[in-house]
């Protein structure tokens, strides 16, 4: 059943746009607070009073973050993860046996039934220790075996697989040499062989999959008599002869991560394994990832909220020119900046995570601004980190306590983020599929207008739906709660920001009308214009968490998970802490929407394809001379002189 190795066959752009389309999730069943705001319609019913976890979720979950700080503060050395490059066995057989692998498998099923407030807040935790971890944790969880059988297998299927999951590691493999966000292009094939599958192709990037007991593997299944093919999902046991671990890959960040090139050679998988339907794989995937994508806030949240003390404590104690470096102007720009957006970070992780538990609106778009936002934001806190701490932030911990002072890990922080602005979606995909969803309700009543297959009387037809709909909704986009001085009284000091939130929306939404009508089908390719809608609205979904947080966090019941955790969260209500914080965030987040509104039409986008296109054409060749690329293969040879570690070096030599 083997298959020779084919090149990719050409996908043109519309094929792999419909492949794409055919995978989205298409229907609105529950509200979005999210899809609101982007059609200017303020939903702040949605996501306030802030939804709280349930008396038994609440006690479940501290008492297992309490025993995982514990097992974190004297089980793990994470100076040994960095150092080696590995997790060490015990580690990993640790937590197994506290159950952290099966923290969202439900207890029936031999997990801890955590919710997803709670097992974020675990991330959070372990995260903080070492990102090499959380990785591992959050691969299995949040897009490994359990969430898609969770979510779509047969009861079967969920009797047999969830229990082992709850004690075995797993992985989720898409990625391919020559396929990254292209679905269309995959080459990996399932085919029918009787009562099983026949599996063949290589994946790529494949996070825990060079120590997975069990995969979901995304592969094309022809299509044939009595199968209708397409892309699907399989549960594949890696004890199944065929399949290779090809190599350990290894990162500037994460070293402890256990990624690799897996080849699958005439795996043979029984049909009970496939998940859902044939064709029905990419569903299956991005509905995973609606609530997977969670996972990363969980890292950026503990990332920058470790900053924030490291920011604190090294400002406060440095001293220059006679007084702390945190009392000069231009350093306590960057400690309010870090901890304000420490703040935020943790408000839209738990008001996504507690909005996912609660399961009363559709949050594909609120847990991808949270995966977007969170990304971007806690590698500028790590990067303004490094530079508080100027060399100290670039030198390694291990070099700083070999000299004797105290082993910040300043420049792995920085190394360790820089990933999850790619993971599980770069920056620029998450600003694609927000931006499809956000325009939704565009293309829903003109998609025949701007379709150029469809005849002149589908085109007239969609005029007339279009202009039914912009006659309704448009009215409503001119006056709003943000234009009257006492909307949102009882946020206090607060209510201003929330004002200006919703007047941002209906300008928002006004700006995406404009550009419809501007562009109409080109302006999915006006990308530039794409990203700065969508990072507005990350900004106004974050200033909305935060001044629905700090209101919780001031009210009686306290915040709204407790610390749990040996000292990592508040003990305590912050009080009135919370909304100074939540006001100073606001007002940084306000100077940055500014921006991205003047940068809608003020920019340099067509400029810069302009010079990217000649660029490409290699006129500007000549710029790239009077160096050499250390990634071509050249004469090399072994110097026998050590090099700056104490071993041989290796010289390239030039003629």
């Amino acid at each position: 059943m083997s298959q020779p190795s084919r090149s990719p066959s050409p996908v043109d752009e519309r094929t792999a746009r419909r492949v794409a389309e055919e995978a989205r999730e298409t229907e609105w069943r529950l509200p979005s607070f999210g899809k609101q705001l982007f059609l200017g319609d303020f939903r702040l019913d949605l996501i306030h009073p802030h939804p709280r976890p349930g008396d038994e979720a609440r006690r479940k979950g501290e008492e297992f973050l309490a025993r995982l700080a514990e097992f974190c503060t004297t089980k793990i050395d994470p100076a040994v993860i960095e150092r080696e490059s590995r997790i060490p066995d015990d580690v990993v057989k640790g937590l197994r046996a506290m159950g952290a692998l099966g923290m969202k498998i439900p207890e029936r099923y031999g997990g801890l039934g955590l919710g997803q407030l709670y097992y974020g807040r675990a991330l959070m935790i372990i995260g903080s220790v070492s990102p090499a971890l959380g990785a591992l944790l959050s691969a299995h969880q949040s897009i490994g075996v359990p969430q898609p059988i969770k979510m779509f297998g047969t009861d079967a299927q969920k009797d047999y697989w969830l229990p082992r999951c709850a004690n075995e590691i797993s992985a989720f493999l898409l990625t391919e040499p020559d396929v990254g966000s292209d679905p269309a292009r995959l080459r990996a094939t399932a085919v029918p062989d009787g009562d099983s599958y026949v599996l063949n192709g290589v994946k790529l990037w494949t996070t825990n999959g060079v120590v997975a007991d069990l995969v979901v593997v995304m592969a094309r299944v022809p299509k044939s008599d009595g199968h209708r093919g397409g892309i699907s999902a399989f549960v594949v046991d890696m004890s199944t002869p065929g399949i290779t671990v090809e190599n350990r890959n290894a990162f500037m960040g994460l070293r402890g991560i256990e990624n690799g090139v897996t080849r699958f050679h005439d795996v043979r998988v029984p049909a009970a394994n496939l998940i859902g339907q044939e064709g029905a794989g990419l569903k299956i995937a991005l509905t995973t990832l609606n609530t997977g994508r969670l996972s990363l806030p969980a890292i950026c949240a503990a990332s920058a909220k470790w900053s924030a003390k490291i920011a604190r404590e090294w400002t406060k104690e440095r001293v220059q020119w006679g007084r702390p470096v945190g009392e000069h102007e231009a350093v306590s720009r960057k400690v309010a900046f870090i901890a304000a957006t420490a703040y935020a970070l943790e408000a839209v992780l738990d008001l996504s995570g507690q909005l996912a538990d609660d399961e009363r609106g559709d949050i594909r778009i609120e847990a991808a601004l949270a995966k977007l936002w969170s990304s971007e934001m806690a590698c500028r806190v790590a990067d303004e980190l490094v530079q508080l701490r100027g060399g100290r932030g670039y030198e390694t911990a291990e070099s700083l306590a070999a000299r004797g002072e105290r082993g910040v890990p300043a420049e792995q922080l920085l190394r360790d983020l820089r990933i999850n602005r790619i993971f599980e979606g770069s920056t620029e995909i998450m600003h694609l599929l927000i931006a499809r969803e956000a325009v939704d309700a565009h293309l829903s009543v003109a998609g025949d207008i701007i379709d150029p297959e469809t005849t002149t009387g589908q085109k007239a037809r969609a005029a007339a739906r279009a202009g039914g709909f912009y006659a309704r909704w448009l009215p409503t986009l001119v006056t709003g709660a943000g234009q009257r001085p006492g909307a949102y009284g009882e946020f206090g000091p607060l209510a201003r920001h929330l004002r200006y939130v919703e007047r941002a929306s209906r300008k928002l939404a006004r700006s995406i009308f404009y550009a419809a009508g501007r562009w109409q089908g080109d302006l999915e390719y006006r990308q530039g214009f794409l990203g700065r809608m969508v990072d507005i609205g990350a900004e106004l979904y974050a200033m909305s968490a935060v001044c629905v947080r700090a209101q919780a966090d001031t009210a009686p019941e306290g915040p709204i998970a407790g610390s749990g955790s040996g000292g990592t969260g508040p003990a305590t209500a912050p009080g009135a802490s919370a909304v100074l914080l939540a006001d100073a965030f606001c007002r940084q987040a306000r100077v940055r929407v500014e921006e991205l509104f003047d940068g809608l039409w003020r920019n340099t986008d067509a400029m810069d394809v302009k010079l990217a296109r000649a660029v490409l054409a290699g006129d500007f060749a000549w710029v790239e001379e009077g160096v050499l690329d250390p990634s071509i293969p050249g004469p090399w040879i072994a110097s026998t002189e050590p090099g700056p570690s104490g071993k041989e070096s290796v010289h390239r030599t030039i003629g």
